[in-house]
């Protein structure tokens, strides 16, 4: 329902995950019972988790260790494993950085250029690993990288921006078609983000097997504040997987939708799946796990968030993930009173 802004400006009410809440069904089914699994392109995956294509979140050791687990971890490939041969040593130093010159140091850091061998030496690194390699790269930058990550195997292509859209204009230069490149691939592509039912549905008409929502949700993200862009998570995952529905009725052909961002506990992931997420991407709650291998950029003044040392096995893992509610029944989403 439309509501009036102001004088030839109107909007409508959305939701984010605080709003809702999921209510039971009359039927309820044993947990045992439900399979999460999801698949992407021809790879099949245990766990509904990607983790995110940040460089305090993914190295090539931790992507290894979420691909055993059943999930799937995106390196960057823009990132500080591919400018730099001692990417920890660069990482432990962000990780030290006072507040005050935090943001100059890290620009610094990120000058350097992103190497070619490097991004073929680090899928090398995850691909020996016999996990499933997904890697992502911009819009701006994925022509000029693509072919060297696809000739040292990588398996899944994440083209993934801040807003990504399936009809950009510039006159400044000459944007990227994806409907055109999408399909020249020979591997699943996943591109986002976007956050409304006609992008959504845009991009699932370039050829893309799966679709990133979420535009400013992330704890790590920015965008809301310094560009006043986004859409409350839980109407947007909502949005693109009516899009989803829509796109299927046009082609037979099923988009993944994956919710990026704006989860920070095990009732907002089941919130995103019954919202119709098929799998959820997850970031800084990761950053934050102890022994990560990767680091992410802390103040000393802020506190570390508390985690709980959890089972390593891919069963034990379903088996929680199952425990939380995902799919565990014909749920309804009502707005929380």
């Amino acid at each position: 329902m439309e509501v009036e802004i102001g004088r030839g400006k109107k909007g409508r009410r959305a939701y984010g995950f605080d709003d809702i809440a999921i209510v039971p069904s009359r039927r309820t089914r044993d947990p045992d019972d439900i399979d999460i699994s999801w698949k992407l392109g021809p790879y099949q995956f245990e766990l509904p988790m990607l983790a995110a294509a940040m460089d305090g979140v993914v190295s090539p050791e931790t992507a290894g260790i979420i691909g055993r687990l059943g999930g799937l971890a995106v390196l960057n490939l823009e990132g500080i494993f591919t400018r730099y041969d001692d990417a920890d040593a660069q990482l432990e130093r962000i990780a030290a950085l006072p507040k005050e010159i935090a943001t100059r140091e890290m620009q610094e850091i990120y000058s350097e250029p992103v190497k070619p061998e490097l991004i073929a030496r680090r899928i090398a690194e995850i691909k020996e690993q016999k996990v499933v390699v997904a890697a992502s790269l911009t819009p701006q930058r994925v022509l000029k990288y693509h072919e060297v990550a696809m000739e040292a195997g990588l398996d899944v292509l994440v083209i993934q921006g801040t807003v990504v859209s399936g009809e950009h204009v510039s006159s400044v230069s000459e944007p990227l078609n994806l409907k055109e490149f999408i399909p020249t691939l020979d591997v699943p592509v996943v591109v986002g983000g976007c956050a409304s039912y006609h992008t959504g549905l845009h991009l699932m008409r370039t050829g893309a097997a799966g679709v990133l929502v979420g535009v400013g949700p992330g704890a790590a993200c920015t965008t809301r504040g310094v560009l006043g862009i986004g859409v409350p998570q839980a109407t947007a995952i909502a949005d693109v997987a009516h899009a989803r529905s829509t796109h299927m009725l046009e082609t037979g052909e099923y988009c993944q939708v994956i919710a990026d961002g704006g989860m920070r506990n095990g009732g907002d992931v089941s919130k995103a799946i019954a919202l119709g997420a098929d799998a959820v991407m997850i970031g800084s709650p990761l950053a934050s796990r102890p022994r990560r291998t990767a680091r992410s950029r802390r103040s000393s003044s802020v506190p570390r968030a508390r985690t709980t040392a959890r089972s390593t096995s891919s069963a034990a893992c379903a088996r929680r993930w199952r425990r939380a509610g995902t799919r565990t029944s014909r749920s309804s989403i009502a707005p929380r009173s």
